[in-house]
């Protein structure tokens, strides 16, 4: 996703990884120190406009992949500070 992303024009995102989780079925999923694999789920954000929301998840919705997500209103920009 990151690598699409960024052909797409995604112009920055962040991707955290579970320590531990609750599946949708109620099965806990953790990280222990010998399977720090696993297969804990990885949360990725974006911040984009929406009309970039719109472009992303219809992109993301022609790889017929199952993906949850949540989207949100957000306020962004950039204070210029002293350099």
């Amino acid at each position: 996703l990151r690598d699409e992303a960024k052909r797409w024009g995604v112009h920055g995102g962040t991707w955290f990884k579970a320590m531990a989780g609750l599946g949708r079925p109620g099965v806990m999923h953790e990280a222990k120190f010998f399977e720090l694999a696993g297969d804990l789920t990885v949360e990725v954000e974006f911040i984009v406009t929406e009309d970039e929301a719109r472009q992303l998840m219809d992109r993301v919705r022609d790889t017929k992949q199952r993906v949850f997500y949540a989207s949100v209103p957000a306020e962004f920009g950039i204070i210029e500070g002293e350099p």
